[in-house]
């Protein structure tokens, strides 16, 4: 986390800091809980098993992926979708396409009590690999492409495909949840408390914050992990800071409400999480989602490290960035041998330029 003492706002949240999971792993666990809880409701697995969309990646990228490797860890690339359609039709205009806005690999250690989390900038230039379009024939290659493009151009498959040849790193699993599933998440728990030093006005995002502690309807927290402009140096590294604080906060407040204790409220937040999804057909059950979560009950407090992709600016263009090869190398062999990321991976990159700095307390720092 940069410390440089830069940025806008400085964002904090209460709580207690007990079980900081990634979101999707949360949601998982609440799965699960609802699903002994509420044994011999068969009605209630029916309903969410239905509400789980699927996608065949593994047919469509075929024999021509990085190794599985045999270590016993497990790779998941979860994705924010910036679908412009329908009930996501507020953020923007529908142009019939849909973007990566948020992009995460979660690496789930061997010994089950330790993950990683590498997010991965949108506006990362990557080499995008020929990928075949869901309708019928492919998209052609491109050398300098931004990264986000990739799931615009081949939807789910064409995004798995790119991460693969920048990382070397088979994804076992695709999950992803769009914008409107993230606001009802977010107004199903009551909303979430942040706390900010400095005014934050962004009318891009719709967020408009005066300093001081705000409970966040889901409207606003999503103009909180989307802002850009009125934060920090404006660019997607910050809004990446900003995103990685919120998911902690948004965690502490499912621990906070002391959900084994309300079945009507877990099963709502069950309901609201699941119709949000769409995995990949070999994760689009109840049953395989309650799997990768038993996967994840050691994975303690300490043990959940978040992380960036090693960037610097590209010196053609300030908008966008580019990856640091040889860091970017070490964290992708970290993950594929199933070690820790050596913190040397990810210093001096452009995320510790980002204007964000002391703007953005992660839990424990103060």
């Amino acid at each position: 986390m940069a410390r440089d003492g830069g940025g806008f706002g400085r964002v904090a949240y209460g709580g207690r800091l007990r079980h900081r999971r990634a979101l999707i792993v949360a949601v998982w666990s609440l799965v699960a809980v609802l699903l002994i809880a509420g044994a011999g409701l068969g009605f209630v697995y029916y309903r969410l098993n239905g509400n789980i969309a699927g996608v065949d990646i593994n047919s469509v990228l075929g024999t021509d992926r990085p190794a599985d490797m045999p270590n016993g860890s497990l790779d998941l690339l979860v994705l924010g979708s910036d679908s412009r359609a329908g009930q996501n039709a507020p953020y923007g205009d529908d142009d019939g396409t849909a973007r990566s806005d948020t992009a995460m690999i979660v690496h789930i250690h061997e010994d089950h009590e330790r993950a990683t989390v590498v997010s991965i900038p949108r506006d990362t230039l990557v080499r995008r690999p020929e990928c075949r379009k869901p309708g019928g024939g492919t998209v052609p290659a491109e050398r300098n492409a931004m990264f986000n493009s990739a799931y615009q151009a081949g939807g789910p498959a064409c995004a798995v495909k790119t991460v693969e040849r920048l990382t070397g790193v088979r994804m076992d699993h695709y999950v992803e949840i769009d914008f409107s599933g993230f606001r009802k998440l977010v107004d199903t728990l009551g909303g979430v408390e942040v706390t900010v030093n400095k005014p934050i006005d962004d009318p891009d995002s719709h967020l408009h914050l005066s300093p001081g502690t705000h409970t966040l309807d889901g409207e606003q927290a999503l103009g909180l992990v989307r802002t850009r402009h009125a934060v920090g140096d404006g660019s997607d590294l910050g809004r990446i800071q900003l995103q990685q604080v919120f998911l902690r906060a948004l965690l502490d407040k499912i621990d906070d409400l002391g959900l084994f204790s309300n079945p009507k409220q877990l099963y709502d937040l069950a309901d609201t999480a699941t119709a949000a999804l769409t995995t990949d057909s070999e994760l689009d059950s109840v049953a395989d989602l309650v799997g990768i979560a038993r996967l994840l009950r050691g994975v303690g407090p300490d043990e959940l490290r978040l992380l960036t992709m090693p960037v610097r600016y590209d010196p053609q263009n300030p908008n966008r960035v580019v990856p640091m090869e040889h860091k970017a190398q070490q964290v992708w062999t970290a993950l594929r041998e199933d070690r820790r990321v050596p913190r040397s991976a990810t210093e001096g990159t452009a995320t510790d330029r980002s204007g964000i700095g002391d703007a953005v307390e992660q839990p424990g720092s103060g």
